[in-house]
């Protein structure tokens, strides 16, 4: 437990330490206080890429090639589907439960809006992330609780925190979960990495391509709430047999 608070601490230290540098840093070459959208997506990618690289210098991940050795692709592709059949029904959700203020709204749409952004969103956030609260985080947690559940709780709780954002807060909480599940039966980060570069290349994509990014569902489909139930079906039809192929197929690779 000790083990994983550190990681955590090191975790929020660096992007800390990484934000006040960069907003110093443009501060001093461009004379302006101003934040720009360069500024914030140099922040998280660089963010990003320091936390991967302390985490594995440091070695408090392991990373094994044996269980990509193992071929799971069929695991990779179903959890890709399984982050698609999963954005409605986590829409919905947050809809019915009260509003939670969201603090990083500006941050967010102005990264989510540019087209590097996606370097640091996409690509960057998924595998740092991944590595820490999977791969550091749960791994010290399942070594020291035997109930493995208790270890996933407590890391997607952690994990829900750290994103500092309450609006973020019940939609973390649930990826969280389920990529601890992910981990625990795998061992792997691979599959969580897959889940989560497709949970945010979905989020990028719709914020690029909707008119109204922050828009409800059912103004999404212009008042019509049997449209907004058949969608939640649908996608739920995507994401259960996701779910129920992953249960089967994941498991950890031999020489693990």
């Amino acid at each position: 437990m000790k083990n994983a608070i550190i990681y955590v601490i090191v975790f929020f230290a660096i992007q800390c330490g990484v934000s006040f540098g960069v907003s110093g840093l443009w501060r001093m070459i461009t004379g302006s206080p101003d934040i720009t959208t360069m500024m914030l997506v140099v922040t998280m990618a660089l963010s990003g890429a320091i936390t991967i690289a302390v985490f594995l210098l440091a070695r408090w991940c392991v990373v094994s090639r044996s269980y990509v050795r193992s071929k799971p692709w069929a695991v990779l592709t179903w959890s890709v589907v399984a982050a698609a059949g999963a954005i409605v029904p986590s829409v919905w959700l947050q809809e019915q439960m009260p509003e939670l203020p969201n603090l990083m709204t500006g941050e967010f749409s102005a990264i989510l809006g540019d087209r590097w952004g996606y370097f640091a969103v996409g690509l960057l956030a998924p595998v740092a992330e991944e590595l820490v609260f999977r791969g550091a985080v749960l791994r010290s947690l399942l070594g020291w609780t035997s109930r493995h559940w208790a270890a996933i709780a407590v890391s997607a709780v952690l994990f829900a925190i750290v994103h500092g954002n309450p609006a973020q807060a019940p939609h973390a909480l649930l990826v969280g979960l389920l990529l601890g599940w992910m981990y625990y039966r795998t061992g792997s980060v691979v599959p969580g990495v897959a889940y989560h570069w497709a949970n945010n290349t979905i989020a990028y994509v719709l914020y690029n391509i909707m008119p109204d990014p922050d828009a409800r569902l059912i103004d999404i489909f212009r008042g019509d709430q049997t449209a907004v139930w058949l969608s939640l079906l649908f996608s739920l039809c995507i994401l259960a047999p996701a779910l129920l192929q992953l249960n089967l197929r994941m498991k950890k690779a031999k020489s693990q």
